[in-house]
Parts: C-alpha cells; sequence; structure tokens
C-alpha cells in the first residue's frame, strides 16, 4: 500500500515538473518571439507635417535614405535634422544634412537643422518640443533606431501633452536591428538588451514630468533651415569646384605679335661736321 502512494506521488512531481518545463518553455518562447517586435512601433500614416530625424544613424545614413524617400513622394513637407557636436566647430548635422540634399532636389527652406549637444533622446525631446510648439506642427514622425521607436514615441508624448500628435515607423534596417529573429544575431542582441533597460529606465526619467509649452526652449542656439544658413555662408560644392580646376587651361593666343616697323633708310649724304 506504502509503495503505491509512493508512485502516486511520484507522478505528481513528474507531472508537475512537465507543467513547470512546458510554462518555461513558453515564457521562453513568448520571450524570443514577441519581446523583440513589441519593441518596434510601426504606425501608418499618410503624412507627416514634419519628419524628425533623431542623431545615431550609421555611416549608410539610413534615415536619410527613409525620410528623403517619403519627402519626394510628398509624405512630408518639413524636415529637422538633429546632430551632436563631433569637433570644434563641426557637428554631426553637417554631414548628415549635406547627404540629405545629394538625395532629390528639396528645397532648403524646408531642411532645419539642429546642432546640440544632447547626449540622450530625452535630451533631444526637450530640445525640439517647444520649437515645434512655436511652429504649431500637427503629425510629426519620428525617425530613429527600429528597437527605439516605442521609447522615443513614449518620450515625445509625455513631454508633448495633446499635441503635436506623434508616429514611427520601421526604416528595415536589417544591419541593426532583425525584430523576430534578435536572437541570432550579435548587434540585434545588444540592440533588445539596450532597449529593454533603456525603456525601462525612460519610465523614472519621466516620472513627475509636465508637457512642454512653446515657451519653455531650452535651446539657445537657433534651429535654422539650410536657407538661411546659405544666406551667412554660402556652401561651396567642392566636387563642381575641383572639377572646374581640373579642366584644360584654354590654348593660349598663337596670332604672332605684328611685326615692328622697318626702321628710315640711311642717308647717303655726309653730315656737314665731317670732312
Amino acid at each position: 500500500m506504502q509503495d503505491k502512494n509512493t508512485r502516486k506521488r511520484s507522478r505528481k512531481v513528474l507531472g508537475a515538473i512537465i507543467v513547470v518545463v512546458f510554462c518555461l518553455l513558453a515564457a521562453i518562447y513568448i520571450v524570443v518571439e514577441k519581446s523583440g517586435k513589441w519593441l518596434v512601433v510601426n504606425d501608418d500614416f499618410k503624412h507627416a507635417t514634419w519628419a524628425v530625424i533623431l542623431d545615431g544613424q550609421s555611416a549608410n545614413m539610413e534615415r536619410n535614405d527613409y525620410v528623403a524617400d517619403l519627402k519626394a513622394q510628398g509624405k512630408v513637407d518639413s524636415v529637422l535634422i538633429l546632430g551632436r557636436r563631433v569637433y570644434r566647430d563641426r557637428s554631426n548635422v553637417d554631414f548628415y544634412a549635406e547627404d540629405f540634399m545629394r538625395l532629390g532636389k528639396f528645397n532648403p527652406a524646408t531642411i532645419f537643422l539642429v546642432r546640440h549637444d544632447d547626449p540622450s533622446t530625452l535630451s533631444e525631446a526637450c530640445t525640439v518640443i517647444p520649437w515645434l510648439k512655436k511652429h504649431k506642427a500637427d503629425t510629426v514622425l519620428l525617425v530613429t533606431a527600429a528597437p527605439a521607436t516605442r521609447r522615443a514615441k513614449r518620450i515625445f508624448e509625455t513631454l508633448s501633452g495633446e499635441s503635436p500628435v506623434y508616429v514611427t515607423a520601421d526604416i528595415d534596417y536589417k544591419q541593426q536591428y532583425i525584430a523576430d529573429a534578435w536572437i541570432f544575431n550579435r548587434e540585434s542582441r545588444k540592440s533588445w538588451i539596450r532597449e529593454w533597460l533603456a525603456y525601462a529606465h525612460s519610465f523614472f526619467d519621466l516620472m513627475g514630468a509636465h508637457a512642454f509649452t512653446e515657451s519653455d526652449s531650452t535651446y539657445f542656439s537657433k534651429i535654422r533651415s539650410i536657407a538661411d544658413e546659405e544666406k551667412d555662408e554660402p556652401i561651396i560644392d567642392l566636387v563642381s569646384f575641383q572639377q572646374e580646376a581640373e579642366k584644360p587651361a584654354a590654348p593660349a593666343d598663337t596670332a604672332q605679335p605684328p611685326a615692328p616697323a622697318p626702321s628710315a633708310p640711311a642717308s647717303d649724304s655726309i653730315p656737314n661736321n665731317v670732312k
């Protein structure tokens, strides 16, 4: 009888272990399959009055490519390009803007440059939100890395209040992040860990935060369009300048100079003072 009870208990323990293992595997599957995608917010939108390109794109300028394509299609009216200072008098935004203007014939009056020293997305939000409110922005597209979209959207929405409306998009740059297979890719794993930690920390950062108004700007330098900057410092196209310099010089004029006039013939007469 005792052996029979022991076998029953053993079966119960074994069944409990199987249930626990099954639940654990299901949890792992959910973490692996869903958590990578959950970080990415890909909103469906038809038009945005502003696109804000946050700093941090790679050397391939994938964010520039994405926004330039939207602007060429008429889905974005104006663009804010953000970039940190990287040299004494040079900023990432100088390189971003130069590349962006090569991607299409865009009106320089609709491309605005934001030079800053902001170390985080939160600081970038504090820089541009009052400016966007001042310019009555309606719908704003936030362009950042795919796994940072949920965090960026939450930060901007919290600090903006009811307006403007923010949308985010997955720019589908697989070299940085693969949402549905992040565990199998080294760069994706790094992005997954970093973004989950950053998202959790954003709750602490935004604790007690209030919505900005247009008068709350802490940005002391002007946000200016490329057209305004060209008035002060005309942009020289170095490629065209070099091509002009390499053109062969015009051939010299080979026309012979006019021959000098012949001197007067010598007189046959002997001067009076010579005998």
